[in-house]
């Protein structure tokens, strides 16, 4: 968080740049948040989670089996109250190994509603229908939190830009195709919204 905020402060005081515009996706959205409120002209959140992250990683555990589900929920209500697990399943490792639970337990500490109704400049919230990480209903709850937001619903568009029509299978394929386009809506919105006054 500092980092960013520090990116700001010094792109702010170069001459070279007019604006600074910061762009945060998934969950830097709600890094980006954060960092622009101290100087950035105007900020854009692409797929930004509007629930902290634990509700956030609860949801998505939702349809996992019941044993990998209660595990991982346990563990995520221990590091809400800020307690790490030193003895972590194997099955579970990948996602609350215990290097990361420090970083998980400063993660859950925000709100993204909370943040975004801080913030003062023009703001853009875009989100893409056919996302399987994030849902329409997120971008709606940062909305519904900073009224004068403009917002952009791409239809179709997955987390990674893409425009996908087919199941889950041929949306999780194209996370590993890197020749499919990023969607056109997606840049000509951000290009759109830049350049208002």
């Amino acid at each position: 968080m500092n980092d960013a905020r520090g990116w700001i402060q010094l792109l702010k005081h170069d001459k070279r740049f007019s604006k600074v515009i910061v762009v945060g996706h998934s969950e830097g959205s709600l890094i980006g948040i954060i960092a622009a409120g101290s100087a950035a002209d105007k900020f854009i959140s692409i797929a930004g989670v509007g629930q902290s992250a634990d509700k956030l990683l609860k949801t998505q555990l939702a349809d996992q089996p019941a044993k990998i589900k209660d595990l991982s929920y346990s563990i995520i209500d221990s590091l809400v109250l800020g307690k790490t697990i030193k003895k972590v399943d194997p099955m579970l490792y990948a996602l609350f190994r215990p290097s990361v639970q420090p970083y998980m337990i400063s993660w859950f500490q925000y709100d993204p509603q909370v943040e975004i109704k801080k913030l003062n400049i023009p703001v853009m919230l875009i989100q893409g229908t056919n996302d399987i990480q994030v849902s329409v209903e997120d971008v709606n709850l940062l909305a519904k939190a900073n009224p004068k937001a403009q917002l952009l619903i791409i239809e179709n568009m997955n987390h990674i830009f893409r425009i996908i029509e087919g199941d889950r299978n041929a949306n999780i394929a194209t996370y590993n195709n890197p020749s499919l386009p990023i969607s056109n809506k997606l840049t000509t919105g951000i290009v759109e919204f830049i350049k208002q006054r």
